[in-house]
C-alpha cells in the first residue's frame, strides 16, 4: 500500500517527461494516488502525448493560471473526475527570457516583471483558491521553488518571483491552517527541465552545484525532488506547514 493510496491529486504544470510535475505524477500514481494533470494552450497536445506513458493515463485539464475563466471553472471541471482533492502541486513559473533573465535585471520593464510575478507567485494563491471548494480537511499543497533567500547569477526577476512565491506559501499556510490545509515548498537544485533550458547562461548553475553541493548533484535526476513532493503530499508530515524543504544536495547549507 502506497503512501498516497486513494488520494486525489492535481498536478498543475506538466509539459514534458523531463518536467518535475511529470515525475511527481508518475511517483504519485505509483504510491496509489488518483491524478489529474493540467497545462494550457499549444502545450496541451505535447502534454497529452507524454501522459500516454503513464498507467493509467490521467485526465488532462486546460488551465492557464492567469485566466480568470479557467480558474473560476476549475473546481467544476476537476469535479467531473473527483469529488474532492487531497493534494495540489504547483509546478508553474514563467519569466520572459529576453528581458527578465540572463543579467538584464536593471532594465526589465514592469510589464514583464508583473507577468513573471503573476505567473510564478500569485498563481499559487489563485490556484489554491480555485481548488478550495474541493480541498479535504487534511489536504496538502506543495509548490516548487529555487531557493530565493539569496540572489543567483542570471536568475534575476525569476528570483524575485520565487521570493514572492516563498512568502505567498507562508501566508497560505497561515490562512489555510485553521481549515487543516498544509502548504509547503520544495527548493530543488538545478534540473534539466524546459524552464531551466530557457534561462540564458543556466549552465552556470551546474558549475556552482558541481563545486559546492556536499552530496553532489545530478541535474538530470528528477526523482529526489519528486519524492520530496510526494512525501509532503502524504500523511507523513501532518504538522508541517509554511516550510521550504531543500532537495539540493546540501548546497544551501554551505558558504563560499
Amino acid at each position: 500500500m502506497g503512501i498516497l493510496e486513494g488520494k486525489n491529486i492535481l498536478v498543475a504544470g506538466v509539459t514534458m517527461n523531463t518536467s518535475i510535475g511529470y515525475r511527481v505524477a508518475e511517483l504519485a500514481q505509483a504510491e496509489g494516488a488518483n491524478v489529474v494533470v493540467s497545462n494550457f494552450g499549444r502545450a496541451m497536445s505535447l502534454t497529452s502525448r507524454v501522459l500516454r506513458r503513464l498507467d493509467p493515463v490521467p485526465p488532462l485539464l486546460e488551465l492557464d493560471v492567469t485566466d480568470d475563466e479557467h480558474l473560476s471553472t476549475l473546481a467544476e471541471r476537476i469535479g467531473e473526475h473527483f469529488d474532492h482533492l487531497d493534494g495540489v502541486v504547483h509546478s508553474i513559473a514563467y519569466a520572459n527570457p529576453e528581458t527578465a533573465l540572463g543579467g538584464k535585471f536593471l532594465s526589465t520593464p514592469f510589464s514583464d516583471v508583473s507577468t513573471s510575478v503573476q505567473t510564478s507567485a500569485y498563481s499559487l494563491v489563485s490556484l489554491v483558491m480555485a481548488c478550495k471548494p474541493l480541498l479535504s480537511p487534511s489536504a496538502s499543497v506543495v509548490g516548487l521553488t529555487f531557493d530565493a533567500t539569496v540572489s543567483w547569477p542570471i536568475y534575476d526577476w525569476m528570483g524575485v518571483s520565487k521570493a514572492a512565491l516563498e512568502s505567498a506559501s507562508r501566508y497560505l499556510a497561515r490562512y489555510l491552517g485553521p481549515d487543516g490545509v498544509r502548504c509547503n515548498l520544495v527548493a530543488a537544485g538545478p534540473l534539466e527541465t524546459i524552464a531551466k533550458k530557457a534561462i540564458p547562461g543556466s549552465e552556470e548553475f551546474n558549475n556552482i552545484w558541481g563545486k559546492r553541493a556536499p552530496l553532489g548533484w545530478d541535474s538530470k535526476d528528477l526523482t529526489p525532488t519528486a519524492k520530496a513532493v510526494v512525501a509532503l503530499l502524504s500523511d507523513w508530515f501532518p504538522s508541517t506547514t509554511g516550510e521550504m524543504l531543500h532537495v539540493d544536495g546540501g548546497l544551501h547549507s554551505t558558504g563560499a
